[in-house]
């Protein structure tokens, strides 16, 4: 039986540890382990949390996961050294990427489903025709921090300004923003990319529309969109995200649960047939997050048409708040939401997936 510790204690080491063991049922995790001064669990589904210190005593024959964000990888390296671990595992965005899909794979089996990326719809076949261009629409604003390096738009992308109503500044001349027809920009602080989100829905034309996120994107095989036509995939979304301990309490350990209570309440009242089915889904630990898609127009307008109501609906009831990053609870609701609209509409539409990038 294969041993192990993993570095890190909160959802992102224990999504890790939840890949691992699912991915090796015989493998022990004999502890999460931490070296700073933040709040920590006192155990992780019964496995005991340690603190690093110069008297913990590790099985030194025992790899070690650096299962928590990149930038604290050299001082817990530097600390394990110092212990006299000697297998360390940075858990990089490729390793990450990778367990993630073999997880899916495996679990989407298991459950009797198909999990299909547009990679494996693509295959090796050479697709004719050209591609469907400027189709996705990548939200940036005039308030977003600059990119470590430049990143070059790819042919089927194209920006489009969020919050424009809120500033005259534009990112340069001849800019699509959010701020033209039919559109909600004024409530860009509230909404983040959703007011994107609702102009694509009023004001776009092309047959197949999507969005990303000026530092996340779909990272796509080359033939993608006329697969997408030929094999008639209706959406794409992100790889789904595994969280602790299931996507509603989740959200509640990281926002305003009092704003997922009155969504829930609502749609008991007002979408009786979903109430049952959210519920069940909000117990589970799969959502694509960000925001990100790319759909069929009569598809996308569809599903704004039944998100757009509940969002309106919940935040005229919580309503603004001091704190930016839980005011943005809109745009938090809308993840779970786009995640349960085809989770219970799988039998209806054809979702496949991709992976996408961060970019720093």
């Amino acid at each position: 039986m294969e041993k192990i510790y993993i570095a890190g204690a909160h959802s992102r080491a224990q999504t890790l540890g939840v890949y691992l063991k699912y991915l090796n049922p015989d493998l022990e995790i004999l502890a999460y382990i931490y070296d700073n001064d933040e709040h920590n669990p006192k155990s992780v589904d019964g496995i005991p949390v340690i603190k690093l210190n110069s008297g913990v005593c590790l099985d030194k024959s025992c790899p070690v996961y650096l299962g928590t964000r990149g930038i604290f990888h050299k001082s817990l390296t530097d600390t394990l050294l110092n212990l006299g671990m000697t297998d360390i595992r940075p858990v990089t965005v490729e390793l990450d990427l990778d367990l993630r899909n073999r997880y899916l794979r495996k679990y989407f089996h298991s459950m009797g489903l198909s999990f299909v990326k547009i990679d494996d719809i693509v295959g090796e076949k050479e697709w004719s025709g050209e591609e469907v261009p400027n189709c996705i629409y990548v939200a940036k604003s005039v308030y977003d921090k600059p990119l470590d390096a430049t990143y070059r738009l790819a042919s089927y992308e194209k920006e489009i300004q969020v919050g424009a109503a809120l500033t005259d500044k534009r990112l340069y001349e001849n800019i699509i923003t959010d701020d033209t027809g039919d559109n909600i920009s004024h409530k860009n602080k509230q909404f983040c990319e959703l007011t994107a989100l609702y102009w694509i829905w009023k004001n776009a034309t092309e047959d197949v529309v999507g969005l990303c996120h000026y530092r996340r994107h779909f990272t796509l095989p080359s033939g993608w969109c006329k697969a997408m036509e030929e094999k008639d995939v209706d959406v794409i979304l992100p790889i789904p995200l595994y969280v602790t301990p299931n996507l509603g309490d989740n959200f509640r350990k990281r926002h305003d649960g009092g704003d997922l209570d009155y969504m829930l309440q609502f749609m008991r009242e007002h979408y009786t047939d979903d109430y049952e089915h959210i519920m069940s889904f909000l117990n589970g630990n799969l959502y694509s997050p960000c925001n990100m898609f790319i759909m069929k127009k009569e598809v996308l307008n569809e599903f704004c048409q039944w998100l757009f109501p509940i969002l309106d609906a919940v935040v005229a009831h919580g309503g603004q708040k001091a704190d930016n990053y839980l005011n943005r609870y809109p745009g938090f609701l809308s993840e779970r939401l786009m995640s349960y609209f085809f989770d219970k509409n799988r039998y209806r539409y054809s979702v496949v997936y991709a992976d996408k990038n961060f970019l720093s």
